[in-house]
């Protein structure tokens, strides 16, 4: 965009859409106490609905990318809004029915939804404007996105006008038909609103920006990239225990007798001051490299007290700092892990959009650890994964072939 004002409109609008995508997500944070509860489900079951939500990305990500090659970002986002529709009706009708099969093929469709929509607004907010602001505009859409994860629990507890541990299944009718009608509002938000489509340097293949750099002259795959696979690796377990930290807080808080439905502001708020931090400070007082590391650090620090503080009270709060470890490790990763690739800059685009179905087996094995051992004990589970993402920011980055 060739000014400021051009872009700050379709900005506002994606932030909102940034929103929604946090929203969605956080309707599993809602829904595993309620299940539980309700139809005396075990953890590992519970934690089937963020598998459900997460598998898709695997499975829609590089359809998402043909879809805007043929309709564009807005159609697509338009798109992904009309799926959130279909399925909150889905959870409607499980609600009706007290079906988890059809609570797990609503989180699917929700999914699906979800990866679409993040595989269009990921790459147009960052070509929307000037490369070198990029950040910035992540790091405000970040806050929004953070921020609905408990939005979800506080706006269906304020409908229904009970506690999460009140609620009926039949309660569940009226909020997410309201949804439903808001996910229809932002569709056609998406299809009418003034937001141009843009495309990046170099993404058309005759493009002569497309040129491949040094380092990626000769090779004939994506894999042959050393440090783009261990960033893979690295996003699969960050986005895991990013999810783990988000949406089991309030679960926690609740199974340690804690009374309120706002535990689920606690790592929101973390990320959100991570994403101040980086957007004030990064790159003029340290670079996202050193953001990483250092995150990664407080992360692992905030699992261990997570796991070992005896005090239920304090070992919630403790989740403040493995999300505020989590806040700056998906800005830094993408471009640590993307480095160097030339020509094969989409394809490894792609492989890491799937990587965020480690949102699908991460909280999975915490469940079942939970289900071995208890609640705390199961946050063990998110130091190896921290520890492998310290590595990558201190050696797995530089790996080259």
């Amino acid at each position: 965009m060739a000014n400021t004002r051009s872009f700050l409109l379709p900005m506002a609008i994606v932030a909102l859409f940034f929103f929604s995508i946090g929203f969605a997500l956080g309707i599993n944070s809602f829904l595993m106490p309620v299940l539980q509860g309700k139809m005396q489900m075990s953890a590992l079951d519970a934690n089937l609905l963020l598998t459900a939500t997460f598998v898709p990305f695997i499975i829609f990500g590089y359809p998402a990318t043909l879809c805007i090659r043929a309709i564009g970002y807005k159609r697509t986002m338009a798109l992904s809004f009309f799926l959130f529709a279909i399925a909150f009706c889905l959870f409607i009708e499980a609600a009706r029915t007290e079906s988890f099969a059809w609570f797990l093929v609503a989180s699917f469709v929700s999914g699906a939804a979800n990866a679409v929509l993040q595989a269009s607004v990921n790459p147009y907010i960052t070509i929307l404007g000037p490369l070198e602001s990029a950040a910035q505009r992540i790091s405000i859409c970040g806050i929004c996105n953070k921020l609905a994860w408990p939005t979800t629990t506080l706006f269906i507890t304020l409908v229904i006008g009970k506690s999460v541990g009140e609620i009926e299944m039949a309660d569940l009718f009226l909020p997410f038909r309201l949804i439903v009608g808001v996910f229809v509002v932002l569709c056609v938000i998406a299809l009418v609103a003034p937001m141009p489509e843009v495309k990046a340097a170099g993404e058309d293949e005759s493009d002569a920006a497309s040129a491949p750099c040094p380092y990626a002259e000769g090779k004939t795959s994506v894999f042959q990239f050393p440090h783009l696979l261990l960033g893979v690796l690295a996003l699969f377990f960050y986005v895991g225990v990013e999810t783990i930290s988000l949406a089991t807080a309030v679960d926690y808080a609740s199974s340690l007798g804690l009374k309120g439905d706002n535990w689920g502001y606690v790592p929101s708020i973390g990320m959100v001051v991570g994403y101040i931090i980086g957007a004030v400070c990064i790159p003029w007082l340290f670079s996202q490299v050193t953001a990483m590391r250092c995150c990664a650090v407080v992360a692992v620090v905030g699992s261990v007290l997570v796991a070992m503080v005896p005090s239920g009270t304090l070992s919630v709060y403790c989740i403040f700092l493995m999300a505020l470890g989590c806040s700056l490790m998906w800005p830094a990763l993408w471009p640590m892990a993307m480095a160097d690739l030339g020509r094969f800059t989409k394809a490894g685009s792609s492989l890491l959009t799937m990587a965020i179905a480690g949102g699908a087996l991460m909280p999975l094995v915490r469940g079942w650890v939970q289900d071995l051992t208890d609640f705390q004990s199961s946050y063990w589970v998110c130091v190896p994964c921290f520890l492998y993402i310290l590595f990558y920011g201190l050696v797995g980055y530089r790996v080259r072939r």
